[in-house]
């Protein structure tokens, strides 16, 4: 008991000192603040900075076939990302990695469609091996299922086999082989004007009518 009370006064007794400080030298802590808002404020104006800067980039975002074929695996699917939002898709999404269950890039387009895309870089070329079924029976068993895709998209810098194409035709997934990639990374159209047979735009929910 009396060392609880002891301690009780000895708190009071810091902060009554505390107070006296302050009292006596507010000025101190006003400064002390001018300079924390001003590094705020600075940290506020570099974040909106970057993300205008980062916006005008995406608006302006053109890929030559040569600067695709550098990419790492990893910036490509960054690429496809930024070339989706440049369309705009404003939550364009890279996912790509451990556990992405056949799913690089997610993201919605301007009339609510949502776009699951798979990427598959060759550092050859068409010189690399060609997208075979085997890829696309992975992401057809993911795209629509796991993560409820509206349209379904295969993308390389490379080739891809023919029946790889059949099995697409066959399970209504879109393929963007090297030909359309180059159409879609100058900047002309975006990729729903590009692609064949993309399905129409989701419909909005019905409104109830009032009783």
């Amino acid at each position: 008991m009396l060392a609880a009370l002891g301690a009780l006064v000895l708190v009071v007794v810091v902060l009554v000192k505390v107070g006296q400080w302050v009292w006596v030298h507010w000025w101190i802590l006003l400064v002390l603040g001018l300079l924390a808002l001003f590094v705020f404020v600075g940290w506020v104006y570099r974040q909106v900075d970057r993300m205008r800067s980062a916006q005008i980039r995406v608006e302006g975002l053109t890929y030559s076939l040569g600067q695709l074929d550098a990419m790492h695996h990893s910036t490509f699917e960054v690429a496809v990302r930024d070339l989706l939002a440049r369309d705009g898709s404003r939550d364009a999404l890279r996912c790509g990695g451990r556990g992405d269950l056949g799913a690089d890039v997610k993201g919605h387009d301007p009339v609510g469609r949502f776009w699951v895309i798979q990427c598959k870089h060759r550092r050859k070329g068409l010189d690399g091996s060609a997208i075979g079924t085997p890829e696309l029976q992975t992401l057809n068993g993911t795209g629509r299922p796991v993560h409820g895709g509206d349209v379904v998209v295969m993308v390389t810098n490379g080739k891809i086999s023919r029946p790889a194409r059949e099995f697409a035709r066959q399970q209504r997934l879109h393929l963007v082989d090297r030909h359309l990639l180059e159409q879609w990374a100058r900047g002309g159209r975006p990729l729903w004007e590009i692609l064949p047979a993309v399905p129409p735009p989701r419909k909005p929910p019905r409104l109830r009518r009032a009783p």
